[in-house]
């Protein structure tokens, strides 16, 4: 049983018997995508894990894409009517769009057991465990055997449209050069089933030696890695024609170790 950013008002915090609970079905799974509090923010969807698995897409409350002018998003891309539906609860039917966009993407979604959202963003609970990391959505119940007994909050990031899914890596990257220099670095990935664009490792002072590791949410999933390309910039033109490389790069797949 799939719950689809399952209702707030009038059923969060009630008897089990009046909600969506674990207790309805053998494995419940829950996507939470539209979960403040109803006052003031508007939250349609219900806050608490009250299924097997509970995935909470971009911390569960605002959702990428959301923000857009009213204008753009009624006259969206899959029509007046979507969009208009979209601009008064978009959130709350983001839910079922990543549950359509998962039957096409088995691989995608994988959602990452964390405490919280802020711990997940840092990279607190990367990568998945030994047995892996369920899938949210349609093939979230493959994972219905790996189930403990209490309740289990996942999180993940998706894009802000179609399609949603993203895959998370760790890139470590280690400068070499001869002296500090202000600017940012960029790294992109190439693999056996596609390549990433740009994204940005670092921002600042850059120092030769120095490891600089970010979690990347990328919009492929790049299969086995074979190239990594490095970017410098500092944005102005030095007279002094600064030199700065990568003594190594490690990138870790979320998803296998």
């Amino acid at each position: 049983l799939s719950g689809l950013d399952p209702a707030q008002p009038y059923f969060q915090g009630t008897p089990i018997e009046v909600r969506l609970d674990k207790s309805d079905a053998e494995f419940v799974d829950v996507i939470h995508t539209d979960s403040a509090p109803t006052i003031p923010n508007l939250g349609f969807g219900m806050r608490p894990a009250i299924g097997h698995l509970d995935f909470y897409p971009n911390g569960g409350e605002e959702m990428p894409g959301c923000d857009k002018n009213p204008i753009s998003q009624i006259v969206d891309l899959d029509g007046i009517w979507e969009g208009t539906r979209d601009f008064v609860a978009c959130n709350h039917l983001r839910s079922y769009k990543y549950y359509s966009d998962s039957i096409i993407y088995p691989d995608g979604f994988l959602g990452y057991v964390c405490p919280s959202y802020d711990l997940f963003k840092e990279g607190n609970c990367f990568p998945c465990p030994e047995e892996g990391c369920p899938a949210m959505g349609h093939y979230a119940d493959r994972f219905k055997d790996k189930v403990k007994n209490e309740f289990t909050k996942l999180y993940l990031n998706t894009r802000e449209a179609k399609d949603f899914p993203l895959w998370r890596y760790k890139v470590s990257v280690t400068l070499s050069g001869k002296s500090n220099i202000e600017g940012y670095v960029n790294v992109a990935l190439y693999g056996t089933d596609g390549n990433t664009k740009q994204h940005q490792i670092t921002k600042g002072t850059l120092k030769p030696d120095n490891t600089y590791t970010a979690y990347i949410d990328v919009e492929v999933n790049v299969g086995e890695v074979t190239k990594v390309k490095f970017l410098w910039n500092n944005n102005w033109i030095n007279p002094t024609l600064p030199k700065l490389g990568a003594a190594t790069i490690t990138v870790e797949v979320g998803q296998n170790r």
